[in-house]
């Protein structure tokens, strides 16, 4: 933990410039395929590098020997995205990439052990998004409505702001998982191959999609009696998803041009947004009970709202960044997944104390039957000079699960602040986070720390 810190203090007091968004940077790599701009090739490139110290949940073995706690370095995210705009009607968008590096795990299929394709080595790039669109009513100044409908491998699955958020300009660290309720198992890291439309009518913007989930086979655990059922992700012949998100925006009117959602403006706009989705997938989960199989739908829906603005004397610059979301999720009976992230610890055979239900490592119940309530909120601090050498954003966000799973409802917070360098394209966030450990599920022992640092640049 030490070790981090003083990396921490080394790169957050070692920095040189800073300026709100970037005056270097403009429209990014941009290449205009015609002169007037209506032709266009835009090109993305970021990386998220993570330093972390956490503590192990009890049971832990990393590598072959026991470990209460860790320390580590990690690719979170090292991705391309290009897109083109053909024409105002037509766009074509590719995003690649890897994610989740350790030093154990996150590398190519197969790799394990030592030498050139050991455990942790040669992650596999693949396609993130993948999408063609056309624009069947254009956007103009004097149209309240617009209208664009896309198919491909995409991001515009509903639910809630969060689910569709940008991982460039987050307030937190990152997002808190649970927002991809699907993630890796029926989509492609938070995507679905279908169908989308989007659009706005004056401040109103909606998106709806008609997706096909990508194949789920868990094999239900079977019980003697219903109450006991849990349902795991097995759809069979899969059915037609449906999803959608409909926003109302009081102040500022943002862009819809690409789906990913904005996580703080930097008091660069002023927004209040309202929002609420859902996702239906028919018979995604299945139970066992006496030997008959059930099917259940997974039913999703959230209520979110946004609030982004600058607050003060303007020439102090400050801002205040708030997001709140409620959602209520329904995969089925006990339905309960647990989740750590870039998760480098295994269980240890021979522990013999109370382990945790959610596993080894850094895991947690994540996803699940039951509700969850999320709020982050953040401050710009002020500044008096006119090109400070360092903006700093404190944050706090606390999170509110109940999952049917489990007998006892938990809380837990992070804690942090980002250090703006050049805006959000070059910053240092620090982040404390909690996690109950439930050794059974009326019970939660204890609660676990983890400090990230994370160094991103997005061009």
């Amino acid at each position: 933990m030490k070790q981090i810190y003083l990396i921490a203090a080394v790169l957050i007091f070692s920095v040189k410039a800073f300026s709100q968004g970037s005056p270097d940077y403009g429209a990014g790599l941009k290449v205009n395929l015609k002169e007037d701009g209506s032709k266009y090739l835009r090109i993305l490139a970021w990386n998220q590098i993570w330093l972390r110290s956490a503590e192990m949940n009890p049971g832990t073995m990393i590598n072959g020997e026991e470990a209460s706690t860790s320390t580590d370095i990690a690719n979170r995210r090292l991705r391309l995205l290009m897109y083109a705009q053909i024409s105002p009607r037509y766009m074509i968008l590719t995003h690649i990439g890897i994610n989740n590096q350790t030093f154990t795990n996150g590398g190519a299929n197969g790799t394990a052990g030592t030498g050139g394709y050991g455990q942790g080595k040669k992650p596999q790039l693949f396609f993130h998004d993948a999408w063609n669109e056309y624009a069947l009513v254009l956007p103009k100044a004097d149209k309240k409505f617009s209208l664009s409908i896309g198919a491909g491998l995409h991001y515009y699955m509903g639910l809630s702001r969060e689910t569709m958020s940008s991982t460039l300009n987050y307030l937190t660290i990152d997002a808190p998982i649970f927002n991809w309720p699907l993630i890796e198992n029926s989509d492609q890291f938070a995507r679905q191959g279908g169908l989308f439309a989007k659009g706005k009518y004056g401040k109103f913007e909606y998106r709806l999609s008609y997706n096909k989930p990508f194949a789920t086979n868990l094999a239900p655990t079977d019980v003697a009696t219903p109450d006991l059922a849990v349902a795991v992700d097995n759809s069979g012949n899969t059915k037609w998803s449906k999803a959608g998100y409909f926003e109302y925006q009081f102040l500022d009117v943002e862009s819809n041009l690409l789906p990913y959602k904005v996580g703080s403006y930097l008091g660069t706009k002023k927004m209040f947004n309202i929002g609420a989705g859902f996702y239906n997938a028919p018979d995604a989960t299945r139970t066992s009970v006496a030997g008959t199989i059930g099917k259940h739908d997974i039913t999703l829906l959230s209520a979110d709202v946004f609030l982004d603005m600058p607050i003060g004397k303007p020439e102090k610059k400050m801002a205040l960044t708030a997001y709140s979301v409620y959602y209520d999720y329904n995969f089925g009976p006990n339905y309960l997944r647990n989740i750590g992230i870039m998760n480098v610890g295994a269980a240890n055979p021979d522990f013999t104390g109370n382990r945790a239900l959610a596993g080894a490592g850094n895991a947690q119940a994540t996803i699940g039957s039951g509700n969850i309530w999320y709020t982050q909120a953040g401050v710009l601090l002020p500044t008096s000079q006119e090109k400070p050498k360092v903006r700093v954003q404190p944050f706090g966000a606390y999170t509110y699960k109940n999952f049917d799973a489990l007998d006892k409802a938990s809380g837990q917070f992070d804690l942090g602040a980002n250090f703006f360098i050049d805006g959000h394209h070059a910053k240092i966030t620090t982040q404390y986070s909690t996690r109950p450990v439930y050794t059974t599920p009326s019970n939660i022992d204890r609660h676990l720390g983890e400090f990230t640092v994370q160094l991103q640049i997005y061009l």
